[in-house]
């Protein structure tokens, strides 16, 4: 349940607080956070992640005999990677040793190697290494782990919040079983709140929590089970100075500030919201896009990133249905530049509403793709000679400009005359859609080509 335990380096032979023997029980202090003592201690007690433990999922197998394997555990804050981990290494029976990828370095890494080599080798006892925030671990400080991992002098189990194909190195990817888990859901949380209440491991009934109290720590938990728990137990140690136990929505409102914004610039959920909210916008649900546009501002997100992405959805996914969107979108990315933050959020919500309730046309995307397409291809073909400049000594000599006819001369502003290359007349890129004020397009834009070729 708890990802990060905090600590440097501890193994399981030593034996301090808080540390498994292979098949025992992690030995918890009475006064370890409620997210510790709250760890579950068999594959029955973990909530949420059916996917990964129901009857023949891969990471159940595992737990019950299947030939070990390493594996990268890739998933949100609070799900339970850490405890995960703990359980493989109960259930096969194992020394537990753990890193953490913010403090240790290619020398600690090579020092557990070297016990783990030295066990295996006296005592014949196996040893998993447990890594929390892998991603944070340097290429050269992965690498140091391969020749470990694929002798199995070490089983890894490593943790990371962020997608490890993104950031960790693919020789060690290719050697583990990469397992995803799942925030966990609103009634998961509902559950582990009230088992920690009633469970002798945690509150042990000392505090009743009234309903509305409960539904704000599950909103605030946003399906992370540590942060859940950390706010149960400060609103419960409030309640039982102040307020005989009963844990209200007051004390919870007063000890927790805001529920927490899953969301990391450099990762995954910097692309995974990011496309979230243009797909929303382009499937036309304000709300949702709103919601989105709200997470990004509230992470901290560049709003200069935003709004650049709002000018190109707006000629991308709106065009010439709405010729307005780009204005708008445009207009949003100088207030963005002009105000900044707090007050340029309403500015990006001004043309995120617009975008998103706007007709859609992709035709102006599919054109310019379908014309560069040709371009690559060589078919480019030359510039006929009278769209050539004319205004350089010798043009004329070469022909350039002769018999170009210019279309303000006749009433209709619209004339007979061949513009593309030979290779390319006739081609058809831009085709208009029947959505918005492209519809009149779909209209004209016909008229026009026959009257421009001659085929009226």
């Amino acid at each position: 349940m708890d990802d990060g335990l905090d600590l440097e380096l501890f193994d399981t032979g030593s034996a301090p607080q808080g540390e498994r023997h292979p098949g025992g029980k992690e030995r918890v202090s009475a006064n370890a956070p409620l997210a510790v003592r709250m760890r579950p201690a068999t594959l029955d007690e973990v909530v949420g992640q059916d996917h990964l433990l129901g009857p023949g999922a891969p990471l159940r197998r595992l737990v019950e005999g299947a030939a070990p394997a390493s594996l990268m555990l890739y998933g949100p804050p609070g799900t339970g990677k850490t405890t995960l981990a703990m359980l493989v290494s109960s259930a096969i029976g194992r020394r537990f040793v753990a890193l953490s990828a913010l403090s240790a370095g290619v020398k600690e890494v090579r020092g557990v190697i070297e016990e783990a080599r030295r066990r295996l080798t006296h005592s014949g006892e196996s040893t998993v290494l447990f890594i929390d925030e892998v991603h944070r671990f340097s290429r050269t400080q992965q690498d140091a782990l391969l020749g470990a991992v694929e002798d199995r002098i070490v089983l890894l189990v490593a943790a990371t919040t962020e997608n490890p194909f993104f950031s960790v190195v693919s020789p060690l990817l290719s050697r583990s079983l990469v397992l995803q888990l799942r925030s966990l859901t609103d009634d998961d949380v509902r559950a582990l709140v009230r088992r920690a209440i009633a469970d002798d491991r945690g509150l042990g009934g000392t505090v009743t929590l009234e309903s509305d109290a409960e539904d704000h720590i599950v909103r605030l938990a946003g399906g992370d089970a540590r942060r859940a728990l950390t706010a149960l137990e400060a609103a419960a140690d409030s309640a039982l100075a102040t307020n005989d136990g009963k844990v209200d929505l007051p004390t919870v409102e007063s000890t927790v500030d805001k529920a927490a914004v899953r969301y990391d610039r450099q990762g995954d959920q910097h692309y995974d919201v990011i496309s979230a909210f243009i797909k929303s916008i382009r499937g036309s649900d304000v709300d949702a896009a709103l919601h989105y546009l709200a997470r990004m501002i509230e992470a901290g997100e560049d709003p200069r990133f935003i709004a650049r992405r709002l000018v190109i959805h707006a000629s991308e996914d709106v065009g010439m249905a709405d010729p307005t969107a780009l204005q708008t979108a445009t207009a949003a990315a100088q207030a963005v530049q002009l105000i900044g933050l707090p007050e340029c959020a309403l500015n990006l919500a001004h043309a995120t509403v617009h975008l998103a309730t706007a007709p859609k046309s992709n035709a102006v995307t599919t054109a310019i793709g379908a014309a560069m397409a040709d371009v690559r291809q060589g078919a480019v073909g030359t510039v006929p000679a009278h769209l050539r400049d004319g205004h350089y000594a010798g043009a004329k000599k070469l022909g350039n400009a002769t018999g170009y006819r210019y279309p303000h001369d006749v009433p209709e502003g619209v004339l007979e005359q061949q513009y593309p290359p030979d290779e390319l007349v006739g081609k058809d890129y831009y085709q208009p859609t029947q959505r918005g004020a492209e519809r009149a397009l779909a209209e004209r834009v016909p008229k026009l080509r026959r009257a421009i070729r001659g085929n009226r």
